[in-house]
């Protein structure tokens, strides 16, 4: 499931992109097609994400909120002005890591995780990237036809005339009034790039320190903390040293707000990297290996069976309400 820092890069892509223009859009797949008639010919006038949920407004009057859920993904083709603030696909130079390693030259994932053209579940899209409004990129790969043909179950498309963005695989894709979105908004818990930080960190403290629910689970309680999915869960408690059974309420006040703050750096990173980054120190070599693959940047999800890369215990992967649960039993005790 995208996690919150790609809803917020897929924000920022369309506040660049779409956000002033004047917007053509069509249902493909025809699952929503009265939504988007709504829409045709509207002018796209803001966009927020907050935590795994994205709200673009159209003429001041009206809101599309969608929620990739587990498969969702928006693809992008045609020309996409890049914003400045975001490395990785877009070009820029000199990344750094979490502990301001410098990098000379973008890295890219193998798997497509940081990728302009696809945000959400990995996909190929055609794009040629503007890296500003007067300087062009290169074409990764460029249709011959404009607009390019939808490719498999499109629920929304939405068109300028240079740049195109496909919907496909969300939960939940709704036109909502500006009520009905303050309602969403307020069931969420704090997002770091939203809310207050300071505010965000006593109210995730507050809800946590009086909750009976194993800390685990309420990490991914998006009415408690907005934006956490399984691979940020793994790695918060991990990093934390925090065993994901202990009930929230039993968890130490420090602990509790050291994870918040240090939600607050990682999502910073995996906006600007679009890469979900959880390991600090590496060595430039170590760094690239890392943002190339999954598999060398995290450090415990998606290991089951392997060391522990500290203690060298076997990561356990266990069922926690539907979803998989990895943590070092010896770290986390």
């Amino acid at each position: 499931m995208p996690e919150g820092h790609s809803v917020h890069r897929i924000a920022r892509q369309f506040d660049r992109n779409f956000v002033g223009h004047r917007l053509s859009a069509v249902s493909p797949q025809g699952r929503f097609a009265e939504g988007a008639a709504l829409i045709d010919g509207c002018t796209a006038t803001s966009v927020r994400a907050v935590g795994k949920q994205m709200f673009l407004e159209f003429d001041e009057t009206f809101w599309l909120r969608v929620h990739l859920g587990m498969y969702g993904a928006w693809d992008f083709a045609g020309e996409i002005l890049t914003d400045p603030t975001i490395a990785s696909a877009n070009g820029r130079m000199g990344q750094t890591n979490q502990r301001g390693t410098e990098v000379a030259e973008t890295v890219m994932d193998t798997a497509g995780e940081n990728s302009l053209s696809s945000i959400g579940a990995p996909r190929r899209a055609r794009v040629r990237v503007r890296m500003s409004e007067q300087t062009k990129g290169l074409a990764d790969e460029e249709s011959e036809q404009w607009p390019p043909p939808p490719v498999g179950q499109v629920r929304l498309r939405l068109l300028t005339d240079r740049t195109c963005a496909d919907l496909r695989g969300p939960t939940a894709c709704a036109i909502q009034t500006p009520d009905e979105v303050a309602t969403v908004i307020d069931k969420l818990g704090p997002d770091p790039l939203v809310d207050d930080v300071a505010e965000g960190e006593d109210r995730f403290t507050q809800v946590v320190l009086r909750k009976p629910t194993p800390i685990g689970l309420l990490l991914m309680d998006q009415s408690v903390i907005s934006g956490i999915g399984n691979v940020y869960r793994a790695e918060l408690l991990f990093r934390a040293q925090q065993n994901p059974h202990t009930p929230g309420r039993e968890v130490r006040d420090d602990v509790v707000r050291g994870i918040w703050r240090d939600w607050v750096r990682m999502l910073a990173v995996g906006v600007e990297t679009g890469q979900m980054m959880t390991m600090d120190d590496l060595d430039p070599d170590s760094y690239r290996r890392a943002m190339a693959s999954r598999d060398d940047r995290h450090w415990v999800y998606h290991r089951a069976g392997l060391p522990c890369r500290v203690c060298g215990t076997a990561i356990v992967m266990e069922q926690a309400a539907g979803r998989k649960l990895y943590w070092c039993p010896r770290c986390q005790a």
